[in-house]
């Protein structure tokens, strides 16, 4: 109760900012000016990818002549789809079978085609006036890694093998993990996992070191994650089917959508057509070693020939 106490917290916070950006205006990305529509907002999880993403997307819409503004790093789910719900943000890159799973709790997303996700998601977002767009190759999935040399001790590679010595291990991710069906309840319902217990962490970093020092055993992580290509983590692979096709998938506004219309919405395609999961994994691992996000986002639009000669 605690927990839900404080997302909803959250929603009323940032709800309160964002419309206080414009209280004394139109909504975001809406203008009473003569001159034309005002910026389109995008807006990012609070999470690096998420943020990189968002980068990549608002670049490409600039790049087409639309005036943008970023609400990065705004904060989980919880709080991102209500503000896009109520019209506070345009634009969100989202992933296909999460989105889909907090927009309808009862939808069923395990081992499903992307198609037919796509169809389900595009039917509820409708209800509330939203626009999905076309999905990307690029995915990133929910995680759950372990040290190599905690994987080679125990013969840990999937999921199924993680089940008889989970009593004996924390499990460490984001507050959220406890209520989200692909993260916890996922893990009892699918694999019959059960943790000795569940520390919360608030970024990726904080949980990285917390599996390092072995304060956790067991790390919600993702499968773009940087660090798989070193070999210091394991992820143990889902072999049941619990996650689901997770494509990164532009959520639009219809109003905004209305505003701007094939010249968003092209851009926005372009951008999606041209990403896969290779390509995420290597701009996280660019941005985890240090480089500036934005550099990274113009210089992979450069690359593809979607900012011109």
């Amino acid at each position: 109760m605690m927990k839900r106490r404080a997302v909803w917290a959250g929603v009323l916070t940032v709800v309160a900012l964002l419309s206080g950006c414009t209280s004394t205006g139109p909504t975001p990305g809406r203008s009473s000016q003569p001159s034309g529509p005002g910026p389109a907002v995008i807006a990012s999880f609070n999470f690096p990818e998420s943020s990189l993403l968002a980068e990549i997307y608002a670049q490409s819409m600039e790049h087409a002549g639309i005036p943008v503004r970023r609400e990065f790093d705004l904060g989980p789910r919880e709080i991102v789809r209500p503000a896009l719900q109520r019209g506070l943000v345009d634009v969100v890159p989202e992933y296909l079978g999460s989105a889909l799973t907090s927009a309808d709790p009862a939808a069923v997303v395990e081992r499903r085609p992307a198609a037919a996700l796509l169809a389900d998601l595009q039917r509820v977002a409708a209800q509330w006036h939203l626009t999905v767009l076309q999905p990307s190759a690029a995915q990133d999935q929910n995680g759950f890694a372990v040290l190599a040399g905690t994987a080679n001790r125990l013969q840990l590679r999937t999921l199924s093998d993680l089940a008889p010595v989970a009593p004996q291990f924390v499990l460490g991710g984001a507050p959220e993990c406890p209520t989200r069906e692909l993260c916890y309840p996922g893990l009892r319902r699918v694999y019959g996992i059960n943790f000795r217990r569940f520390v919360a962490f608030d970024d990726a970093g904080q949980r990285l070191t917390a599996l390092e020092q072995g304060v956790i055993d067991v790390e919600v992580t993702s499968t773009t994650d940087p660090r798989l290509a070193s070999g210091s983590i394991v992820m143990l692979r889902d072999d049941k089917g619990l996650q689901p096709v997770e494509s990164v998938v532009p959520i639009l506004a219809d109003r905004v959508v209305r505003e701007y219309g094939a010249t968003l919405t092209h851009a926005l395609d372009a951008v999606s057509a041209n990403l896969d999961s290779s390509a995420l994994t290597f701009l996280n691992w660019r941005v985890a070693d240090g480089k500036d996000p934005r550099s990274e986002a113009h210089d992979w639009l450069q690359r593809h020939g979607l900012l011109g000669n």
